[in-house]
């Protein structure tokens, strides 16, 4: 096997003419530190019964740039939590990949950075084109770095993606859709993710992806998926770019059937609103951390739901839109430069996440679940969407509040929510 770069495979592409096919790529969230087993989990998604591509997810140590310490895990054998690419001889990598990666399976590497410089510049020196984060949802849920810290860091990162001399265009993808998984109105999820695309686009990137994860109706969640794509059609002329839909980030049903059928309700919406790409979640996510079998199981699982599953799109201009499009615009209208507008809006409280402990997260936001199953605000604070959309209901007690995080895991363990 060769340590010679890799010719990469360009991975929006890929999906983007999947989705001209009408055929719904699936993507596990899957990340070992043995390079064996790392290439064993590729090779059996390559070969699930899907069209799938495929996923490095990294360690925590890579993440957070303690590169010491994960040489010294690898120096010991001792298991990380993922795949440890910058401590990894490139060699290894690169044997890890041979033979899997082609023009019929990209792949992608995933990390969870507020600060991915030494990320971007290790992927693109081995070869790879495809990773994904942003300056506001690869910061605010993870930890303390400034906010401004991850706009300069993710403003680089942007350069050199857009700079880098690969044979395809690089893919930068948006986990803005996913801000703390859960209780989240989708409003401004979507407002991030598309804020967060523009972004990329400001700094050169010409082939993204806009995310959305699925919250609890279906309805909402088919509005917010429409919506996302008029602003992407919006915002980013010129540029290839799709949507990719995650499986509930929240508390998973800890009952197999109650998982299966939450997963296969994500891949009935990523059809009906016209995404393009799945992100799975395994009937193992409530009880440990998932195996190769587990992984397949989803890939194969949400595949056939997708199969069954016809268009059904949201409306073009909903309440979720007019919400995420008045976010957007007094965002953008703060700032030339999308990054300065983030912070700035972020200081004032003009975009503001409920249940967000970052420091540099206003705080004054907050959610609840109406009667219809549908994430409403019930305080606002300084968000420019004026109180038609506010509910009138009291702010959350710490037993509702409880019970909100694992409304979705009880209704699906109870067969509820179809």
């Amino acid at each position: 096997m060769t340590s010679a770069p890799l010719r990469p495979v360009a991975f929006g592409e890929f999906v983007s003419r999947a989705h001209a096919r009408g055929t719904l790529v699936v993507q596990p969230r899957m990340g070992f530190s043995d390079p064996r087993l790392m290439r064993e989990g590729l090779a059996a998604t390559r070969s699930a019964d899907a069209l799938t591509v495929g996923t490095l997810t990294l360690d925590s140590y890579t993440r957070v740039r303690d590169l010491p310490a994960a040489r010294k895990a690898v120096a010991e054998g001792a298991p990380l939590n993922g795949y440890p690419l910058c401590t990894h001889p490139a060699a290894t990598t690169h044997a890890l990949l041979d033979g899997v990666l082609d023009a019929d399976f990209p792949v992608q590497v995933r990390h969870g950075s507020p600060r991915p410089e030494h990320i971007v510049s290790r992927l693109l020196a081995l070869g790879l084109d495809a990773t994904e984060g942003g300056p506001v949802s690869y910061c605010l849920p993870y930890g303390r770095t400034g906010l401004a810290d991850a706009v300069a860091a993710w403003r680089t990162a942007c350069t050199m993606l857009a700079e880098a001399t690969t044979p395809v265009t690089p893919h930068l993808e948006s986990f803005g859709g996913c801000m703390l998984g859960q209780l989240c109105p989708p409003s401004m999820l979507v407002a991030i993710s598309a804020l967060e695309g523009a972004f990329f686009a400001q700094y050169g990137l010409r082939s993204v992806s806009l995310s959305y994860a699925q919250q609890i109706s279906p309805e909402q969640d088919r509005e917010a998926v429409a919506a996302l794509r008029g602003l992407a059609g919006e915002l980013l002329p010129g540029v290839d770019w799709h949507i990719v839909v995650y499986a509930y980030m929240g508390v998973y049903p800890r009952s197999r059937p109650g998982a299966l059928s939450l997963l296969t309700a994500a891949a009935r919406l990523a059809v009906e609103s016209g995404a393009a790409r799945l992100i799975v979640k395994t009937a193992a996510e409530a009880h440990h951390i998932p195996r190769i079998a587990d992984n397949v199981e989803a890939l194969e699982t949400a595949a056939a739901a997708a199969a069954r599953a016809t268009r059904l799109p949201g409306p073009a201009d909903s309440e979720v839109y007019a919400e995420a499009r008045a976010l957007v615009h007094t965002v953008l209208g703060l700032h030339d430069d999308i990054g300065e507008a983030l912070v700035t809006a972020f200081r004032r409280g003009l975009l503001d996440i409920p249940f967000c402990l970052h420091p540099d997260n206003a705080g004054r936001t907050r959610s609840f679940i109406d009667h219809e199953g549908r994430l409403r605000w019930s305080d606002t604070g300084a968000l420019p969407i004026g109180g038609a959309s506010t509910s009138s209901r009291t702010v959350l007690t710490s037993t509702d509040l409880l019970s909100a995080l694992s409304h979705v895991q009880r209704s699906y363990d109870c067969g509820g929510i179809p």
